[in-house]
């Protein structure tokens, strides 16, 4: 078909496409215009914050200074913790943090270099602003100085220092501090955060005995906070805070990232057991005599046997059955069981239909607390004898003096490759960084020989000692990758990190093997040595992998069915020392065997 003047026209087809290009071009200029909009508008309300900051602290130094101050706070003022402003029809929240500042120049509370009776030398006062109902999501803050106009007089106050580190003894920056002096009416209120050095040092705080209430705690993180004498709790571990006239007080606080326990109720066979209560509890304590725990709950496992714990504190956890149909015949990992910080733990209860008598034999290696494999449990008395043997523990390598070039791991102190930067014959059997011209190179690393599991297994944890290292080598200076397989013989060994990457390590406190290398016969690690400082060296003395096959729990075996009295128990393994002795079983018991290695 021709169109008038015999000119062609457009096709649907590219009338369509033409639309589909304009449209792409046109939001992209839309999207364009946008992100120009909500820049110049970010821009406008930073300025706008900070006209208001800086309006605000000109008022305050207005103010006189022994009213500069938190109202009901330390130190003691006109001024509100929190408040709404509105400008230009936006509502920004307003927080303001006093603290008194103590100056090294006339010396410090502690006493360092000397003591100053009057450490409140001047004040800091610090001012954030955000935007209440924006897309903000850092606040912008100001501060200042405010020093008084005369000379400063003794003091009887005293001094309250707040020191908070994580579960490796490492100082945790940024942790919320909330402090309430119930010695006084009204109350006072501190709300601070500890600085880079994880303190927080309230100066010039008033009297009180058992007065100081505190609650430490940061998004994402555990909680620690004192407790309170009471009918319920007589012997707190942790009592309020006292603080006396011209004297420092300091306490401490332990917090980390929290993480999760996915628990699991299954029998022997790997079938699931739904329905079934328990008791779940930490080590941590709140009292004593009685025992109050920190995290104690009881619950019921769903109709697929699991129940999940979320936002979870780093600990060691025990669980015991709550009703009276099933017996826990092992588990996985051995209990009691622990959560570093941040980790998501796997768990699985190996439950058997419950007895009035019944034994858990629980096998560990005494230096490492390791479950042990292929330890062969005797038990005999009152017409019963059986002997049951514990199925997989560990694989484990002590010592690299051997060398390299070891494809499988067959000679326990050689391996397969190293990069010429490692020693690991001095001291023998440990591994740790070389030295070249009298100081220790930066970085090395090792590749192990090939570990055969003998069946596909469910990798569980790396662990490794020493897990503590000289603080002058840096955070995190051991660290490992792991790279599994089916065959002995894979085109490639593909390391990986906790993530299923390359790009993460496994490190002493993340040591949770990633998931997805579950259901392989054979392993490979490799372990990375660092130094921040080429006078020291981290060392590397053990390193091994905890496994389990299925629903097997690793060094443990279960006695069911069994009358109440006197059984003899034997333990043995070989290469280890044997165990026995006599028992009572009246219900249902366990016993922890700790085997040492013969020399």
């Amino acid at each position: 078909m021709k169109f008038l003047g015999g000119k062609k026209g457009f096709t649907l087809i590219e009338a369509v496409v033409a639309a589909a290009v304009f449209l792409l071009f046109a939001l992209g200029i839309y999207g364009g215009i946008s992100l120009v909009f909500k820049i110049v508008y970010q821009s406008r309300l930073k300025i706008l914050e900070t006209a208001l900051l800086s309006e605000e602290l000109e008022s305050v130094r207005n103010i006189p200074f022994d009213s500069i101050g938190i109202q009901n706070g330390v130190p003691t003022g006109v001024l509100a913790h929190t408040k709404s402003v509105i400008r230009n029809g936006v509502t920004f929240l307003l927080t303001t943090t006093v603290r008194n500042v103590d100056d090294p120049f006339d010396g410090m509370a502690t006493g360092t270099p000397t003591r100053d009776t009057s450490p409140g030398d001047y004040k800091l006062v610090e001012m954030s602003v955000i935007c209440s109902n924006c897309s903000q999501v850092r606040p912008v803050i100001l501060s200042t100085l405010i020093a008084p106009r005369n000379l400063e007089g003794a003091s009887t106050n005293g001094h309250l220092y707040i020191q908070v580190f994580d579960a490796t003894g490492e100082d945790v920056a940024g942790a919320n501090v909330h402090v309430v002096n119930t010695a006084r009416t009204p109350n006072t209120v501190i709300d601070d955060v500890t600085g880079n050095d994880g303190w927080l040092r309230i100066i010039d705080t008033p009297t009180g005995t058992l007065s100081y209430n505190i609650t430490v705690s940061k998004s994402g993180y555990s909680s620690e906070y004192t407790v309170s004498g009471s009918i319920d709790n007589p012997n707190p571990v942790k009592p309020p805070a006292n603080v006396i006239s011209q004297t420092v007080t300091e306490i401490s606080f332990s917090i980390d990232r929290v993480g999760s326990i996915n628990l699991h109720s299954i029998n022997p066979a790997c079938s699931v057991i739904g329905g079934v209560g328990f008791n779940l509890h930490g080590t941590k304590v709140l009292g004593t005599d009685p025992n109050i725990y920190k995290f104690s709950r009881n619950f019921t496992t769903d109709g697929s046997g699991d129940y999940n714990f979320l936002n979870q504190e780093w600990d060691t956890y025990y669980l015991t059955p709550t009703g009276a149909s099933y017996d826990i015949a092992g588990s996985i990992p051995m209990l009691p069981f622990n959560l570093t910080p941040g980790t998501n733990q796997e768990f699985y209860a190996i439950l058997r239909p419950h007895t009035n008598n019944s034994f858990l034999v629980k096998a560990k290696d005494a230096g490492t607390g390791l479950p042990l494999s292929d330890a062969s449990v005797h038990l005999v008395g009152n017409s019963f004898d059986d002997t049951l043997v514990t199925t997989l523990g560990y694989s484990r390598q002590t010592d690299w003096s051997g060398g390299s070039g070891q494809i499988n791991y067959t000679t326990e102190n050689q391996y397969y490759f190293d990069d010429g930067n490692l020693e690991t014959n001095s001291p023998a059997g440990d591994l740790k960084l070389r030295k070249a011209g009298g100081i220790y190179l930066g970085s090395g690393y090792l590749e192990s020989s090939t570990f055969d599991l003998g069946t596909a297994v469910n990798l569980r944890n790396l662990e490794w000692e020493p897990l503590s290292q000289p603080a002058q080598t840096g955070v995190n200076s051991v660290v490992f990758q792991l790279a599994t397989s089916n065959s002995s013989t894979p085109e490639a060994w593909d390391f990986f990190g906790p993530d299923g990457t390359t790009a993460t390590f496994y490190t002493a406190t993340n040591t949770v093997i990633y998931p997805d290398l579950a259901n392989q016969r054979y392993i490979r690690y490799r372990v990375f040595l660092s130094t921040a400082d080429n006078h020291y060296t981290p060392q590397l003395s053990e390193v091994a992998l905890t496994y389990t096959s299925d629903c097997t729990p690793p060094g443990q075996v279960f006695f069911s069915g069994l009358s109440a009295g006197t059984y003899t128990l034997e333990v043995s393994r070989s290469g280890y020392s044997s165990n026995s002795g006599t028992i009572e079983i009246n219900g249902s018991g366990e016993a922890i065997i700790n085997m040492s290695p013969l020399e």
